[in-house]
C-alpha cells in the first residue's frame, strides 16, 4: 500500500498514535494496538480541542467478496451493530469505561464499485456525555486484504470531514499486484467474512464492534499534555512552522 499525504496531513507512528487514543482521549489500554499510525490535517494539534485524526490499520484478512454488496439491507445491520454494542457494555462497564450507544448512521454506507471504496459514519454516545462522537470509516479493498481508515472525530465535525473525503480517499492506493483486480481465483485467500461484515466491524475479533469505537473527546492530565505538546512542536518544526 502507498499512502500520499500531499503536504496536507502529518503521520504519527504507533507508539505516538497510542498515546493519543488511551492517554490523551481516554480509550481503553488497548485501542489501536492493531494500528499502523495515525494522520491528521498540516492545522491540527493532535491533543487540541476541535480536532479530528484518522487511524491507519492493515487488515490482512484476504480477499473480499463484494457480489452482495448491493443487496445488503443497511437498516437490519445497522439495528444488528446496536445490538451487538449493547451486548459489549457490560464487560466495558467492569473494565472501568462508558458504555457505548450506537445512535445510527451518521452516513450510511456507501460503495465505489469501480475503484473498490467503501465508506459509512456512526454517531456514538460514550455514556452520558452529551457531545457525541463520529467514527467515519473508509475502508480500502485490495487483493490480500482491506485498507483501513478511522476518522475519530465529534459529531459536530461531521461537515468538515465530509469535505475532507474525497481528498483522504486519493491518499491511499494499492502497489501494482496488490489491486482487487489482480485477485487470482483458486490460489489467493479468500476473507472468512462477507461485505457486511466489514462494516458491522467483525474483523474485531477481541471485543467485537467495541474494539473500533474509539472516542475523540480529549481526557488528559497536566502529566500527558506536557510530553504531547512536545511531539506537536516537534511536528510544526519539521514542518517548517512556527
Amino acid at each position: 500500500m502507498h499512502l500520499d499525504l500531499k503536504d496536507k496531513f502529518y503521520f504519527l507512528d504507533k507508539k505516538d498514535t497510542l498515546s493519543v487514543l488511551t492517554k490523551a482521549w481516554g480509550n481503553p489500554p488497548d485501542s489501536g494496538s492493531d494500528a499502523l499510525g495515525m494522520i491528521f490535517p498540516v492545522s491540527h494539534d493532535p491533543i487540541a480541542d476541535n480536532n479530528w485524526g484518522i487511524e491507519l490499520r492493515w487488515e490482512k484478512i484476504g480477499y473480499v467478496d463484494d457480489s452482495d454488496a448491493a443487496s445488503i439491507d443497511y437498516n437490519e445491520l445497522l439495528r444488528n451493530m446496536q445490538s451487538d454494542t449493547l451486548s459489549g457494555n457490560d464487560q466495558r462497564v467492569k473494565d472501568g469505561y462508558a458504555p457505548i450507544t450506537l445512535i445510527g448512521w451518521a452516513s450510511p454506507p456507501v460503495y465505489d464499485a469501480a475503484h473498490k471504496r467503501l465508506h459509512w459514519a456512526k454517531e456514538l454516545q460514550f455514556g452520558n456525555d452529551a457531545a457525541h462522537t463520529l467514527n467515519y470509516d473508509v475502508r480500502f479493498l485490495g487483493r490480500e486484504g482491506v485498507f483501513v481508515m478511522s476518522y475519530i472525530a465529534t459529531m459536530e465535525q461531521l461537515p468538515e470531514i465530509r469535505q475532507s473525503l474525497d481528498e483522504v480517499l486519493g491518499l491511499a492506493d494499492f502497489n501494482t499486484g496488490k489491486t482487487y483486480a489482480d485477485f487470482v481465483p483458486g490460489v489467493d485467500t479468500v476473507a472468512a467474512i462477507g461485505f457486511g461484515g466489514l462494516i458491522a466491524g467483525k474483523l474485531a475479533a477481541k471485543a467485537g464492534f467495541l474494539v473500533v469505537a474509539l472516542i475523540a473527546l480529549k481526557k488528559f492530565g497536566l502529566l500527558l499534555l506536557v510530553p504531547l505538546a512536545g511531539l506537536w512542536r516537534f511536528i510544526r518544526g519539521n514542518r517548517g512552522t512556527s
